[in-house]
């Protein structure tokens, strides 16, 4: 075969332009391509590290907000406490006010009506024991014939209405 024959003239001129290739291959990319992929990959880094620095950042300033919020949410709610333990002591002792203006109020009828009920039960027995000493005297008269003396009967009638 004539291609087998030609192997070992063309052997060496082969294996000179293969290096040729491949030397021109490795500088090509070692020289010119790889150094712009390592700078690529360390801006990529750069900015990741940036990135991440600034998300930190803004972390730390969000925590540093909500501590100030809570803080001034647990203030808002301790003077909260303060106006609502003040309403409820002005609301007590406004209700504690009337409740003692209402209560003299109803002392003083109470004293009122009990002083009418008194003089009406003192009218009304000064009435049962005229009509009863005058039914007695009445009595006496019709069933005994005798006049008796008004003064006795009435110190009957107020022992007798005194022990019931």
């Amino acid at each position: 075969m004539p291609q087998l024959s030609q192997i070992g003239e063309i052997y060496a001129s082969q294996l000179f332009w293969l290096a040729i290739v491949f030397a021109l291959i490795y500088f090509g990319i070692g020289k010119a391509m790889v150094p712009k992929i390592e700078a690529t990959i360390e801006d990529r880094n750069g900015r990741i590290t940036g990135d991440l620095a600034a998300a930190e950042a803004a972390r730390a300033t969000a925590l540093a907000s909500e501590r100030d919020y809570q803080a001034g949410l647990e203030a808002a709610r301790s003077q909260a406490m303060i106006a609502i333990g003040e309403a409820k002591a002005q609301a007590t002792a406004s209700t504690e006010a009337k409740l003692k203006t209402s209560d003299e109020g109803l002392a003083a009828q109470l004293h009122a009506a009990t002083g009418r009920i008194e003089s009406s039960k003192t009218a009304a027995l000064a009435e049962i024991e005229t009509a009863t000493t005058d039914a007695v005297e009445q009595i006496v008269a019709k069933l005994s014939g005798v006049a008796v003396d008004r003064a006795t009967i009435e110190t009957r009638v107020k022992a007798e209405l005194a022990h019931g």
